[in-house]
């Protein structure tokens, strides 16, 4: 219950798991202040937008956010951070109901920052275009899921060159191995039963305490409580043999891996300054299958980068096809300003991207639901989540299948034993429970 003299705050958060175990840790911080924290179209005094700037879609995006925050609350204190706030802070302070933009390095700041505001006012910028980002704020969720995403490493010192996040996160940096342990024992004290590993470029942990992945790996191992961890995402170049062997041996690290590709062409992997061949990303997915010929393979892919032919991406195409992933993540080209391919020339039209991004999105319905399609018949383990829909609860097996099973409280939060039935047209399997 909210009592009359408590300010109430709620949170919006756009892009990826890094940016949600962040929210999730700033709106601990409110709570600890004496906020309420209620759901995103609840009126609120105070909205904290934390942004996404991957492509020109996220800005508008959360351009879009920030009106449709105001035009329904328009009293409310609008706070802003995240890589877009970072990227381009003064033009988001232009924006009707911001109050206060702050940078990546300052959103440890945000909750002292906002409170200090006395109401709505001209738009505060707190230093964030020309800063060096160095700072590391410690995050990771609580609360709203089964699953906590618990942040590792921040910032990139790759520099893709059609990729911004060099300058919306800095250098690649991390907090110390027993720190994150400590956070994972939080995690475990909470009753959360898995833990994602998020990072902007996970595997490159390690940087800034001259530690390595693999070490972190495995300590997080040793935290009781914790039942599975999954790795959220982790370049080709970086998921070593030592890595994958360790994966295969735990029973706690799950059979699932994010694999950034981009591109089957290696002309254009080579314009886009990835770190690797469609030879070595190949060999790489091979190692994992043969350790684990289970694994769930998500990959992500970019379409329609400048000078692109339709022989690239036959390329692209026939490689995914060859080496057939669990699941695509697919992305038309967005021009980001700053970066070295805003400047190339060969740009592909907007209606080819699009089309090359439908064909792989067919591609994708076709792989995914071949993979789930083998779960039909056997047995397997799944942590159950509390959301219920039509009478149905919903979890993931430790290789991703995601299954659905008559509501049973009993479940929620448990890691069950259970026999895949059948498979739905989303590709979601039907089972039984047959034990814990």
């Amino acid at each position: 219950m909210v009592k009359m003299n408590q300010r109430r705050v709620n949170f919006h958060t756009l892009g990826c798991k890094l940016n949600f175990s962040e929210s999730s840790t700033l709106a601990r911080r409110f709570e600890e202040g004496g906020f309420v924290r209620v759901g995103a179209n609840e009126q609120a005094d105070i909205c904290v937008v934390n942004t996404c700037s991957v492509t020109e879609h996220a800005d508008k995006k959360c351009r879009n956010l920030i009106r449709k925050l105001h035009r329904r609350n328009p009293q409310a204190i609008i706070a802003v951070t995240g890589c877009y706030a970072q990227l381009k802070p003064y033009e988001i302070a232009e924006i009707e109901g911001v109050d206060i933009v702050l940078s990546n390095n300052d959103k440890g700041d945000l909750y002292k920052r906002v409170v200090e505001l006395s109401g709505k006012g001209d738009a505060q910028v707190y230093s964030c275009a020309t800063e060096e980002l160095t700072r590391f704020f410690a995050a990771f969720s609580s609360g709203d899921r089964t699953r906590a995403f618990l942040k590792v490493q921040d910032g990139c010192d790759y520099c893709c060159s059609y990729c911004t996040i060099h300058y919306a996160r800095g250098s690649s940096r991390n907090m110390p191995i027993a720190d994150i342990v400590a956070e994972a024992r939080r995690i475990a004290e909470a009753g959360q039963k898995e833990i994602v590993i998020t990072g902007v470029n996970t595997g490159d942990f390690g940087r800034t305490t001259g530690e390595r992945f693999i070490d972190l790996l495995r300590a997080l191992d040793e935290v009781e409580g914790i039942e599975r961890y999954r790795i959220s995402s982790i370049e080709p170049n970086l998921l070593t043999d030592e890595i994958i062997a360790f994966c295969a041996a735990s029973p706690k690290f799950q059979h699932h891996f994010h694999i950034p590709l981009q591109s089957g062409c290696d002309r254009i992997l080579g314009l886009m300054r990835r770190r690797y061949t469609t030879a070595r990303f190949a060999e790489r997915i091979a190692e994992v299958r043969r350790l684990m010929p289970d694994a769930f393979i998500g990959i992500d892919v970019i379409v329609g980068f400048p000078t692109e032919s339709d022989a690239d991406f036959r390329e692209t195409y026939e490689f995914l096809e060859r080496i057939a992933p669990a699941f695509l993540h697919i992305f038309p080209f967005s021009v980001r300003p700053g970066t070295p391919a805003a400047e190339m020339s060969g740009r592909v039209q907007p209606s080819v991207a699009t089309a090359r991004v439908e064909e792989l999105e067919r591609l994708c319905g076709r792989l995914h639901g071949d993979f789930c399609a083998r779960g039909v018949g056997r047995e397997d383990t799944v942590l159950f989540e509390s959301t219920m829909r039509g009478g149905m609860m919903f979890g993931y097996t430790g290789n991703y299948l995601r299954v659905k099973a008559p509501y049973d409280r009993e479940c929620i939060n448990k890691i069950c034993r259970v026999r895949m039935t059948g498979i739905d047209d989303a590709h979601d399997l039907t089972a039984e429970i047959v034990g814990e």
